[in-house]
């Protein structure tokens, strides 16, 4: 079992301003590699992809280390690089050189928090991304719904590149909505270069008043648009704490998925990431 989706981070040596404010609070204290294990080996979780959290390339430098040093229970890490640098194809090179960085799988921008409308339209953005694909990389589609029209253009004018859209784009579970939610994964999921996580439902539901059938509406929309063989599974721990523990989390995507054969449980729970990624088998 691959959790293709998490996040470690030390607010003693660092800041972390999407952590201000006193919703995330209980969140605000550092998260490290054994308090990860004891989640995984709870539930049987025997490698995972470690993804950054803030834009520094030095975060990312200090996760590929402790990737190295896990055992390989860190399979690989989605770091972070500046897009929009004229040398991004260098600063790849550079992290493949430091130590684990032969487990750099991925890179993510938080293009969430972009207030630019076209942001993934600009050709220095592009360069960059091209740059990503071309180091033989995944790119993380951080976006939320309104922002799924431009991800699906980049997606369809990068043919040859691995996308993965991270936590779904962030459905309104809480609200009960599903458009345009609904309508611009199925879009988006027309581009077969493009997989999904089935991870972070949990934080977009009421953290305090959620249970897996009033979830299952919108992970059964992700599977029957991207099909089994394009979705994976991420707990997005330490965040989920916010409503459900690392072990909840599993069990939910277990519920969620229990309709599915064998073979199409283990493509979510590990052979999926294992392709999107290009980890090891």
């Amino acid at each position: 079992m691959i959790d293709a989706h998490h996040h470690l981070w030390d607010t003693a040596a660092r800041d972390y301003p999407w952590l201000s404010g006193a919703a995330m609070a209980p969140l605000r204290r550092p998260y490290g590699l054994a308090d990860l294990r004891r989640g995984c080996a709870a539930r049987g979780v025997e490698h995972t992809v470690l993804v950054q959290t803030v834009g520094e390339t030095a975060e990312t430098e200090e996760f590929l280390a402790t990737a190295a040093a896990s055992d390989g229970l860190v399979a690989g890490v989605v770091g972070w690089v500046d897009l929009t640098a004229p040398d991004v194809a260098g600063e790849l090179m550079r992290l493949r050189s430091l130590p684990g960085g032969e487990l750099l799988v991925g890179i993510r921008h938080p293009v969430q928090g972009e207030t630019d409308p076209k942001w993934l339209y600009r050709e220095d953005v592009r360069h960059g991304v091209r740059a990503v694909g071309q180091a033989g990389l995944a790119y993380d589609l951080l976006v939320l719904a309104h922002q799924l029209p431009a991800a699906r253009d980049l997606v369809r004018d990068l043919p040859g590149m691995r996308f993965v859209l991270d936590h779904a784009a962030k459905p309104p579970i809480a609200s009960g909505a599903v458009e345009p939610w609904a309508s611009e994964i199925k879009a988006l999921a027309a581009s077969p270069n493009v997989m999904c996580k089935l991870s972070g439902l949990v934080t977009e539901a009421d953290w305090h008043d959620w249970d897996a059938p009033r979830l299952a509406p919108y992970a059964e929309h992700v599977l029957g648009c991207f099909g089994t063989d394009r979705v994976m599974f991420g707990s997005d721990w330490p965040v989920c704490e916010l409503a459900a523990s690392y072990e909840q989390v599993v069990d939910l995507a277990r519920e969620l998925t229990a309709g599915l054969s064998a073979a199409e449980r283990e493509l979510v729970f590990a052979g999926n990431a294992r392709v999107a990624y290009d980890l090891p088998s």
